[in-house]
């Protein structure tokens, strides 16, 4: 069993930066693949970047690509997104996920194992 709770969402104007964590719980953490996903009212939810188990691989949705950094702390057991220059297209719940049982980075949320409960991200116009 892993828990994951996540911290660091707010209210920012288009154009700004916010930095989210995800701190880790209850099983191995350098044995878990980790990423963000977010969801809007109304919409999917749909992935935004991912790390791997070691680090040395991360993959980023095309809209995102450029603006948003995952990175992984292991020993904080954290992992976190930092995003640059938001978008009111930004705006979304945001989830950690983890994935225990491959070492990539999948971009399914059918491929992680436990997700933690969101925080909220409000880009104004």
């Amino acid at each position: 069993q892993v828990q994951l709770v996540e911290s660091g969402g707010g209210l920012v104007q288009a154009g700004g930066s916010l930095r989210l964590s995800c701190a880790a719980s209850g099983r191995t953490f350098t044995r878990l693949s980790l990423a963000w996903f977010r969801q809007a009212p109304g919409k999917v939810r749909e992935f935004v970047g991912g790390i791997s188990d070691s680090g040395s691989t991360t993959k980023y949705a095309d809209s995102v690509n450029g603006r948003f950094t995952i990175s992984r702390d292991n020993a904080e057991n954290t992992v976190y997104l930092q995003m640059s220059s938001l978008e009111p297209d930004d705006t979304a719940v945001y989830y950690c996920a983890a994935d225990f049982k491959n070492h990539g980075v999948l971009t399914s949320g059918l491929g992680y194992d436990y997700w933690g409960r969101g925080t909220q991200v409000t880009v104004a116009t």
